[in-house]
């Protein structure tokens, strides 16, 4: 693994910021610089992150929820808004109106959703053990409700895979054209608990992490010769006082074009890997804390990072202190995100 640690010269921090923990961040697949930001402090907001003064970037709007929000997607379009989290509810929000309109609800906390382009659905996973399935276009939006054996933790969908990542480290393959029964049920490759899964953009396959400083590259082919090419290896630790401390990996995130990702840590590391070549390409200059989400824009050229204290900063008591609260854009160097032999 390489130790290069790289500045942050082409780095620069949006002016304005939600006031408690960021819970994810996610560009819109449609343009480049359309930012969506969920918060512990109860709203989601949408940022253009290149306008405004000297194109530091602004907030369009904020919706508001009852409960904080723990996850948030785009749709179709940049019309199209979806948010989810501690108030049970899976909400669309319309960017234009400011309007909020309430697509189902679970019957606890709503972790995580995600948009299917190819079945145009929202997709939502919840700690009560269900998957949701709405066409937003429907009058009767849900159109599937599935229980899971676990609580769900993540969830990511490429092409017509939805990948469900659950308690007791079990995670189930789903076919969305045949949701009756998972296409594969697998227990992770890491020891602990998952935090996240993101699928790889050329549908081969996914990575997951966990709380333990690991993370696992993992493919869809059930084979024997696709199987034998998985593997997991440790990051995300420091050496402080001789005692090796670990933190969790939070969040990952595929290059849109190269297929190489980044994972960012508890320990305010963010770190770029080629997964085919198994090898760490870059490590960032170390943010001042918790790294709670990464997300690259559509072409790969923008690199957001998002920020929050607490726990795995060392306080006890898990508070956010607010000016840890914070948005970065990065912008990405020619080829900075290329694999090996690319």
């Amino acid at each position: 693994m390489l130790n290069i640690i790289y500045s942050a010269t082409n780095q620069r921090e949006l002016p304005c910021r939600p006031s408690d923990a960021i819970s994810s961040l996610t560009f819109s697949p449609h343009s480049p610089t359309r930012l969506l930001v969920s918060s512990w402090d109860k709203y989601v907001y949408l940022y253009d992150t290149h306008s405004g003064v000297d194109q530091a970037g602004s907030e369009l709007t904020r919706f508001a929820h009852a409960a904080p929000v723990l996850d948030c997607c785009f749709g179709e379009g940049d019309g199209e808004v979806f948010s989810a989290g501690l108030d049970w509810t899976v909400n669309q929000l319309d960017p234009e109106t400011g309007k909020v309109k309430t697509l189902g609800t679970h019957e606890n906390s709503v972790k995580a959703i995600c948009y299917n382009s190819e079945t145009k659905s929202i997709i939502s996973g919840s700690w009560d053990t269900f998957v949701h399935l709405y066409d937003p276009r429907s009058s009767t939006p849900l159109t599937t409700k599935q229980q899971q054996p676990h609580k769900i933790y993540s969830i990511s969908t490429i092409g017509h895979t939805l990948v469900i990542a659950m308690a007791q480290r079990s995670i189930h393959l789903y076919d969305l054209r045949n949701m009756s029964e998972p296409w594969q049920r697998r227990e992770s490759s890491l020891k602990f608990q998952t935090r996240t899964v993101e699928c790889m953009p050329n549908g081969l396959g996914y990575a997951s992490s966990s709380i333990e400083g690991r993370v696992a590259v993992e493919f869809f082919d059930p084979s024997e010769e696709s199987q034998a090419r998985k593997y997991a290896f440790k990051c995300h630790r420091q050496v402080e006082g001789g005692m090796d401390l670990v933190y969790p990996v939070n969040s990952l995130a595929f290059h849109p074009v190269y297929g190489t990702f980044a994972s960012g840590g508890g320990d305010g590391v963010v770190s770029l890997w080629d997964g085919m070549a198994k090898r760490r390409l870059r490590q960032y200059q170390k943010f001042g804390a918790n790294v709670a989400s990464v997300s690259f824009n559509k072409d790969g050229k923008y690199l957001a990072v998002g920020t929050s204290g607490g726990f795995e900063d060392g306080r006890p008591d898990g508070e956010c202190p607010p000016e840890t609260v914070k948005v970065f854009i990065r912008e990405m160097a020619e080829g900075e995100g290329k694999g090996k032999g690319q």
